[in-house]
């Protein structure tokens, strides 16, 4: 680290103003606040205080807490691959091996491109690189299903950070969240490779004889048109080698076909422990995502409709990407509620909506999607309604 904290210091007059490539200082003031803290201070003269946290290591504390979903995402591609091809008894390093292939270019052009484009806008913004993207280019590949095409996580992610974020002044400013603006993209431009089967053409590009990488979801919106019990149709999913995939254990462990870093609830609740933790989530919006699902699922069971809607409620909390949304997406401290018991409001309805637009969607059986980006755009409402309530109650108790 010493090496190259010199060579940094080396080339930095370059950089400076009135230097020849002093218009690519903001680049290279990214890569060393990047690499180390700031040698910077605050000239403002009085009382400060102090704090370790600030932008780069909350968004490290965030992609801290996106580990285990990565790695348990590694791991269950290369597992779904030699189930794929009948050799479910591959030794742990070659599932990992096969998963790490898949999964890593797909990080890698996440952050070439997402970065790249931010470097870009900063040198002709002159405005420095925040470290928004560093959680944005996590999220953005563990929302995507394992065999997406390369090209278009790239397309996807610059339609995003340009679109969905420098458009609206950059990191702060967006209005919707980055990665799911990025989902969004691809889920309307291009539908047949973003729904339905997945894991099915990873190899030689065939799909492998008498196996499907068929989703919960997607089984569960079949099920809901064809009048079978949605539980039912799970259960019988799968005989002989692939029996049980979609047993409630097995959904709540994640060992099933879906995105990336979204299949496991259980690696999603050890991340919420450690955003909530450290601060850098709300536990009031996870536990509301949660209970607005809920709620809205026992209230379908009551009033039924189609096969989906006789679900039991708990299913919808273990099935599709609630979980991942309710602890990684709908916290965002940007484009969520700010206000406390906003943050309540908010979040039930971002649960209440994922399971209305399950259940009564058949063409996208997924919703936490759509749910939080609707949901994004109504925060700012749902907060002005809340502190002109505390002001009514405020005026009240005032007395001239």
């Amino acid at each position: 680290m010493n090496f190259l904290r010199n060579q940094l210091d080396k080339v930095k007059h370059n950089f400076e103003r009135g230097q020849k490539w002093e218009k690519y200082y903001y680049a290279y003031e990214a890569l060393d606040t990047f690499m180390f803290a700031p040698n910077t201070t605050n000239d403002v003269k009085g009382s400060q205080i102090r704090d370790a946290i600030d932008l780069k290591r909350l968004m490290m504390t965030v992609i801290i807490g996106m580990v285990p979903c990565l790695l348990f995402g590694i791991w269950n591609v290369g597992h779904q691959h030699f189930l794929a091809i009948g050799q479910a008894g591959a030794t742990l390093g070659d599932k990992l091996w096969v998963g790490a292939l898949q999964v890593v270019p797909i990080i890698i052009i996440s952050y070439g491109v997402g970065l790249g484009i931010e470097f870009i806008f900063s040198t002709l913004r002159k405005h420095p690189v925040n470290e928004g993207f560093l959680v944005t280019g996590m999220l953005i590949p563990l929302v995507m299903p394992p065999d997406v095409p390369l090209w278009q996580v790239a397309v996807a992610t610059a339609f995003a950070v340009i679109i969905g974020k420098e458009a609206f002044g950059g990191t702060g400013m967006n209005v919707v969240n980055v990665a799911l603006t990025a989902r969004a993209f691809l889920y309307f431009a291009y539908p047949s490779d973003l729904s339905g089967d997945v894991w099915t053409f990873i190899g030689d590009g065939q799909a492998v004889a008498g196996y499907s990488g068929a989703t919960p979801l997607s089984l569960a919106a079949d099920a809901a048109t064809t009048g079978v019990n949605v539980v039912q149709s799970f259960n019988s999913f799968g005989a002989g080698w692939n029996e049980g995939v979609f047993t409630l254990s097995n959904l709540f462990m994640g060992i099933r076909p879906g995105s990336i870093g979204e299949t496991s609830t259980l690696m999603c609740l050890i991340g919420a422990l450690i955003l909530i933790a450290t601060g850098a989530g709300s536990w009031k919006i996870i536990v509301s995502v949660f209970g607005g699902a809920y709620v809205m699922g026992l209230f379908l069971n009551l009033v039924g409709g189609n096969a989906f809607t006789q679900m039991p409620a708990h299913y919808h909390l273990v099935i599709g990407g609630l979980a991942f949304g309710a602890v990684f997406m709908a916290t965002d401290p940007v484009t969520a509620s700010q206000t406390e018991t906003g943050k309540w409001v908010y979040g039930f309805l971002i649960g209440l909506f994922t399971v209305l637009i399950r259940v009564f969607n058949p063409a996208y059986p997924e919703g936490i999607m759509l749910a939080i980006l609707l949901m994004n755009v109504f925060a700012p409402l749902i907060d002005y309604f809340v502190v002109s309530a505390n002001k009514k109650r405020r005026l009240q108790r005032a007395t001239v």
